[in-house]
């Protein structure tokens, strides 16, 4: 992106450091009570007789959410600011998540996790708003911090959800754990940003450039990597066990495949702007192809294979999100783009973890599932291959 998209910015990153600390707080609350469900399912199921189908729902709710309240976030900051919206949101992430281990039944869980889900939505369009605001001349660098935020909280809630269950005598104390793990990031958020600017710009929901091919290219892109992230979190560990892997086992698969994607989104932080995104996104997709079809046929070496898988993810994510910033040269105009992509992306990927379970009680197994992902990268490849420099340089109002 040329500089002459984005005003300079006088005051020094280091002036900004709080505030940075403070975003890097928050993303870390943006994943764990989703990504901590997968592993638990089974615990989850066996408790309420669920199908497949219905656990499924527990993650298909926040992930729907992150659709559904993007576009509100603008508006939410337009009204308080985003410091302040980011509050909000951080707030009903953990909040909810306290109250969905109180409620009984079934109905009360999904009500709260809706809850949850929207403070994760808003939160989640609220970081591309927040870094526009404050740090437009370093937004891929601001980007990947974020970013990097979102996937070192998934990996601690995969690495951690089996054990503390286990230490916690049940799952419901393990997520208990990481709804007051927010509540403290939400305290550390607070504590980081109380002398910080409250602007309010214009907060108008974003018109989305529904003409433009190239915007609904990123919103494909975008749901086929969204339909990989959620149904690997979501199943994953349950085809596992069915192979014959412990529940320790397969929380640590979800682990490493989290791990992985924290080193790859630092390392595009610090050489994205060296690559064309084009390049950098066929290398990551091409290794999500090759991992994910290897952890359906060659189970054996699942460890290795989801440490690629993670990886990919991982880059694939973070330049994915920095692509609005490519193809558009006013803030409101990439907030629409992104808003466009998030919303109808988050939509698409929504339905995978309930298709995913329906397939899994109509086969029997996982088999046929396991395939989805491989396929899915692969058609993500053949986005990937249509966005050549030209076409974004044109941006979405030519395309």
């Amino acid at each position: 992106m040329s500089p002459s998209r984005i005003a300079p910015v006088a005051e020094r990153i280091g002036d900004r450091l709080p505030l940075l600390i403070g975003l890097l707080l928050a993303s870390l609350t943006l994943r764990p009570q989703v990504v901590g469900l997968g592993p638990l399912l089974p615990d989850i199921q066996a408790a309420f007789g669920m199908s497949y189908a219905t656990a499924g729902l527990l993650i298909t709710i926040p992930v729907l959410c992150l659709g559904i309240f993007a576009p509100i976030a603008p508006v939410l900051a337009g009204r308080i600011g985003a410091v302040r919206a980011v509050t909000v949101a951080i707030s009903l992430i953990g909040f909810a998540g306290v109250l969905r281990l109180v409620v009984p039944g079934t109905a009360g869980i999904l009500i709260f996790t809706f809850a949850v889900g929207a403070g994760m939505g808003l939160g989640n369009a609220l970081m591309v708003i927040a870094v526009k605001e404050r740090f437009a001349d370093r937004p891929l660098l601001l980007t990947s911090v974020y970013t990097a935020g979102i996937q070192i909280g998934s990996s601690v809630a995969a690495v951690l959800a089996v054990p503390l269950a286990g230490m916690l005598h049940g799952w419901r104390y393990s997520l208990l754990a990481f709804s007051l793990a927010s509540i403290a990031a939400l305290i550390g958020w607070f504590l980081m940003t109380r002398n910080a600017s409250h602007d309010r710009p214009p907060g108008v929901l974003p018109r989305f450039p529904l003409r433009s091919r190239l915007a609904w290219v990123f919103v494909l892109m975008f749901g086929l990597m969204g339909v990989i992230y959620y149904g690997i979190t979501a199943w994953l560990p349950a085809a596992y066990v069915e192979l014959g892997y412990s529940h320790a086992a397969t929380g640590w698969l979800a682990a490493i495949f989290n791990i992985g994607t924290v080193p790859a989104t630092i390392a595009v932080g610090i050489i994205g702007e060296r690559m064309t995104r084009r390049r950098g996104l066929l290398a990551a997709a091409s290794t999500m192809v090759v991992a994910t079809l290897l952890l359906a046929l060659v189970p054996s070496g699942a460890v290795v294979w989801i440490l690629f898988a993670g990886f990919a993810n991982g880059a694939m994510f973070t330049l994915t999100m920095s692509l609005p910033l490519d193809v558009a040269d006013r803030p409101v105009d990439v907030g629409a783009v992104a808003g466009m992509m998030l919303f109808f992306g988050y939509l698409a990927t929504a339905t995978a973890p309930f298709l995913l379970g329906a397939m899994r009680d109509a086969m029997g197994n996982f088999d046929l599932a396991l395939l989805v992902f491989p396929l899915c990268a692969l058609i993500y490849v053949g986005c990937v291959a249509t966005l050549s420099n030209a076409r974004l340089r044109r941006g979405v109002r030519q395309s």
